[in-house]
């Protein structure tokens, strides 16, 4: 077994790579905290380079490195335009950067221009999801910092809307008066629930929901944990409300990270809706080897 190539997701906060062979079995899986957003523009390759470059050792030309997210953007290494929508999930690579040990090819992202709405990295598990289910039709979840309501037919990502649910309760968690109020440890789900159910029937009331958080934390002792279960399922009770529309009556698959999708699956179970749940990191590289395949099978086309 041979290194053949290496399958990078690169996001804002985290750098992670994969080492694969032509069969695709995977050699080496290694991980840092050098996401887009802490690098300058010269910082991407050395960052690149200390992850991986004792893999790379005696290798007799460049590896090719397949590499999706935020690498792409207009601050990331080299910017990858984005593809309207409806389209399939995969589409060409963008260009190239050539590097004395790698050659990296960036994936482009997803827009949409009515409502206005981009992806970039989520393209990428979409299309992991489709490889292993050809046939899916219907919604696909993917919570995160901005969590995804993604509508799929026919192999196709037909629109999508996004939700900025993680990003707020960061915000909220660390830099408004309720971060006094919250804990970190464990999670009472029945609090959570009502809190979900409470902000999908009246979303409007939410601001000041959150400040009797705070106030309840003060005068009834309200649990830091239950503050955060209630907070949690506030924001995401909010989040279902805004994308019923979405997701209501539909076949619903939530990718990414495993107790966030445990939240998610709580809270669509609750309103009788049972969705299927995968694991996002499996999902971004099964998509990052379908565009491998993918590009592999058109330059063996136009050989």
């Amino acid at each position: 077994m041979s290194l053949s190539w290496i399958a990078v997701d690169w996001g804002t906060t985290h750098l992670r790579a994969w080492g694969l062979d032509e069969a695709d079995k995977v050699l080496f899986h290694r991980s840092s905290e050098s996401g887009m957003g802490s690098l300058t523009m010269d910082g991407f390759e050395p960052a690149l380079a200390d992850l991986i470059a004792d893999q790379l050792a005696g290798h007799p030309q460049p590896v090719d490195v397949i590499a999706c997210g935020m690498v792409g953007s207009r601050q990331g290494w080299v910017e990858a335009p984005y593809r309207a929508v409806p389209c399939e999930p995969l589409g060409d690579l963008y260009g190239s950067v050539s590097c004395p040990a790698f050659r990296v090819h960036v994936v482009p992202g997803l827009k949409q221009e009515r409502p206005a709405d981009v992806m970039r990295g989520e393209e990428v598990q979409i299309a992991g999801y489709l490889a292993k289910d050809k046939e899916f039709d219907g919604v696909l979840c993917l919570p995160g910092t901005h969590s995804k309501w993604v509508r799929i037919s026919a192999g196709e990502v037909v629109s999508f809307q996004t939700a900025m649910t993680g990003e707020i309760f960061a915000v909220i968690a660390n830099h408004t008066v309720l971060k006094h109020s919250l804990g970190e440890e464990g999670l009472n789900e029945e609090l959570f629930l009502e809190a979900v159910s409470e902000g999908m029937a009246h979303p409007a009331r939410l601001t000041s929901r959150l400040f009797s958080l705070r106030a309840e934390s003060l005068l009834t002792g309200l649990k830091a944990a239950d503050v955060r279960a209630r907070l949690s399922g506030l924001l995401i009770g909010m989040e279902l409300a805004a994308t019923k529309p979405y997701w209501l009556g539909q076949r619903i698959s939530v990718i990414g990270e495993a107790s966030l999708c445990h939240l998610y699956d709580m809270a669509l179970s609750e309103e009788c809706v049972k969705p299927e749940v995968e694991n996002g990191l499996d999902m971004t590289l099964a998509g990052l080897m379908a565009v491998y395949r993918q590009r592999a099978q058109k330059k063996d086309e136009t050989a």
